[in-house]
């Protein structure tokens, strides 16, 4: 039996790179990817010449700074899907913002905000009930700028998440993977039938989001890309821990201690982070 996989960030990268080392091996996968370009990425997989008769891919459009988007995603995959189990729900994409400008679509938000949690957090509500049904392995790519919140107060997130905070690429970034790590607590308990785990790929300079940042492959503990996907992969495999809150599985392969990740267990933040369904329509004008 196939392997079921839908994905986002999987166009280029890191995601590219994860599903290309799949594809390599001798379970079969049926890949569900949401795609910017979707005509370009089809390309790039194609140039693969993967093993057709054993693994499918089929990318359908999606852009994460739209809700509207995601909403549409969810539906085409959900139909895609039928009948199946789906065995991964991969959340890889992310975005580099400064938050210099307007939200996307009117939102209150940065678009670093928008795309690297919320619009990703939504998407998890709309596959609610294929999660559930399948017990699905969630996994969402995190990153060890997490601990980087600015002065490690929660209150800068309000401050430095909103459009035109002027907060710099270095503090949206971690603002909001600090939150998209909330949204995986969250879901630990909203899905107990579901297997999360957040994961940190490592130092992966080659990617376009890290050389933005000026990271170099001379930097201490620097990886490939390849290498970097096979730290994700470790995520779809791993025995997770007895400790249901250990949730983050390092690129050494190690589980983080709780105490490395402490405020994101706040589950009041969570609460404040990881808005209902409804909420989410209301606030960003779906409904």
């Amino acid at each position: 039996m196939a392997k079921t996989v839908i994905a986002t960030g999987t166009s280029s990268g890191l995601g590219f790179e994860l599903v290309k080392q799949l594809l390599s091996q001798s379970t079969p996968y049926t890949f569900i990817m949401g795609a910017r370009d979707t005509a370009r990425t089809q390309a790039a997989y194609d140039s693969l010449k993967y093993d057709t008769t054993k693994h499918s891919i089929h990318i359908l459009p999606l852009e994460l700074s739209s809700l509207r988007s995601a909403q549409s995603f969810a539906e085409q995959a959900l139909a895609q899907l039928g009948s199946n189990k789906l065995d991964y729900l991969f959340l890889g994409a992310g975005v580099l913002d400064g938050a210099s400008g307007a939200g996307p679509n009117g939102s209150a938000w940065c678009e670093g905000y928008v795309v690297n949690h919320l619009a990703q957090h939504y998407l998890v509500h709309l596959l609610r009930d294929a999660l559930e049904a399948s017990r699905t392995r969630v996994v969402v790519v995190s990153s060890g700028a997490i601990r980087s919140v600015r002065d490690q107060d929660p209150a800068t997130l309000d401050v430095d998440l909103k459009a035109n905070s002027n907060a710099g690429v270095r503090a949206v970034y971690s603002a909001s993977k600090f939150v998209q790590l909330l949204g995986a607590h969250y879901w630990r308990r909203e899905l107990p039938s579901c297997t999360i785990v957040a994961v940190s790929p490592g130092l992966i300079p080659d990617t376009k989001l890290a050389s933005s940042m000026g990271l170099t492959m001379n930097m201490a503990d620097a990886k490939t890309i390849p290498e970097g996907a096979q730290n994700l992969l470790r995520a779809f495999t791993a025995d997770v821990p007895s400790d249901p809150e250990q949730i983050f599985l390092t690129s050494w392969g190690e589980w983080w201690p709780k105490d490395v990740y402490a405020m994101s267990l706040d589950r009041d933040l969570q609460k404040k982070w990881c808005l209902s369904k409804d909420e989410i329509e209301k606030s960003e004008g779906l409904t």
